[in-house]
């Protein structure tokens, strides 16, 4: 089992001793944050920490105690939270513990009736807190949250929705009995795990007169007791070989391509404005200037669709589109037109060969 506490500044000595130990580890591990602004949020009487605390004797009341720590304000009176810092001991990494922490959050969270997480998230920690179930896409009313929690410029904002009826801290053990439920289904109308075939006789030559030379790996398959009986045709084994392999190979690289050059132009610092849709309901005269609107998110779909580009210069075309709209919406003086000054001239250095066109 895990020894956690929750840690907050309520002038009992060993919660002061452990917040002088939070304020260490995340200086550490938030070596961009600055050290006054840490110490002031953990310290706030507003702020709460959960912290995973060492079993070893050795390292009680010091620093090595807290192995990670995630520090949080909750808003009751509007049924969410925001979290500030969220961080692991370096000799801790890797090991699981940024999961049991969010879990062991979400478990408590419940108990102060908290709906929802808020944070903003750095290029750096946008694949972590969308492994624990936060999206860029909120859900939450914004008025429940509007004027209570800070804008960060270069952060995205993410949200994830803490449903009160799961017990987080027992979902490994959930899903292992969920896929054991679902293979006992399958075992009641299945007949695989039924029925064995021999195993095939050294020097196994099948009966090939008649088939094609590019047909012959399909056809030596077929002749493979239990293939047929298991619903293969002829058509599937082909389609899965050859010309068919070779394309979907093909568009699998691209598709791969496609998505490294996105997530390079989401690292850029100038790519916040793009990340997610402009949201129509706050910019309403958005659609009546701009026609074909575009960012990030949607490119990302469409990529991970698999069939929208067949090419580097049809992504391209739509990027060149998303900093355009931007340019023809915003004043030149903008924060937001110099963003899209400098991606596009990011985009020159990953597409050279459209830049050497233009």
């Amino acid at each position: 089992s895990i020894r956690y506490t929750i840690v907050e500044n309520d002038g009992k000595q060993d919660n002061l001793v452990r917040l002088v130990g939070l304020k260490s580890l995340f200086a550490k591990q938030l070596p961009k944050m600055p050290r006054p602004y840490i110490a002031r949020l953990v310290f706030d009487r507003r702020h709460k920490s959960l912290a995973i605390l060492s079993d070893d004797p050795q390292h009680k009341g010091g620093d090595e105690e807290i192995i990670g720590a995630i520090c949080y304000r909750g808003f009751p009176e509007m049924r969410f939270a925001e979290i500030a810092f969220c961080a692991v001991s370096a000799s801790h990494q890797v090991k699981g513990y940024g999961t049991k922490l969010m879990n062991l959050l979400k478990r408590h969270a419940i108990t102060e009736g908290i709906e929802y997480f808020i944070t903003y998230a750095d290029n750096y920690a946008i694949g972590y807190f969308k492994k624990q179930g936060f999206t860029k896409s909120i859900a939450m009313p914004k008025g429940r949250y509007h004027g209570l929690i800070k804008d960060y410029d270069g952060g995205t904002m993410m949200e994830c929705y803490v449903h009160p009826s799961i017990d987080y801290t027992r979902i490994p053990e959930m899903l292992e009995k969920q896929r054991k439920f679902v293979l006992d289904r399958v075992k009641l109308k299945a007949k695989s795990h039924k029925v064995v075939y021999p195993p095939l006789p050294k020097g196994f030559a099948p009966n090939l007169e008649g088939v094609s030379r590019a047909n012959e790996a399909a056809a030596r398959a077929m002749a493979i007791p239990g293939v047929v009986e298991a619903g293969w045709t002829m058509a599937d084994l082909l389609a899965s070989t050859g010309a068919s392999k070779d394309s979907d190979r093909q568009k699998n690289a691209l598709k791969s391509e496609l998505l490294q050059l996105v997530r390079k132009t989401e690292e850029q610092q100038s790519a916040w404005p793009f990340r997610e849709p402009v949201d129509t309901t706050e910019v309403a005269d958005y659609l009546d200037l701009i026609k074909q609107p575009i960012d990030l998110s949607t490119i990302e779909k469409r990529i991970r669709k698999g069939d929208w580009y067949k090419s580097r210069q049809m992504l391209y075309a739509d990027l060149m589109l998303m900093v355009n709209n931007c340019k023809l919406y915003n004043d030149e003086d903008s924060t937001y037109h110099e963003c899209a000054n400098k991606l596009e001239k990011f985009f020159g250095s990953i597409f050279p060969e459209m830049v050497a066109k233009d």
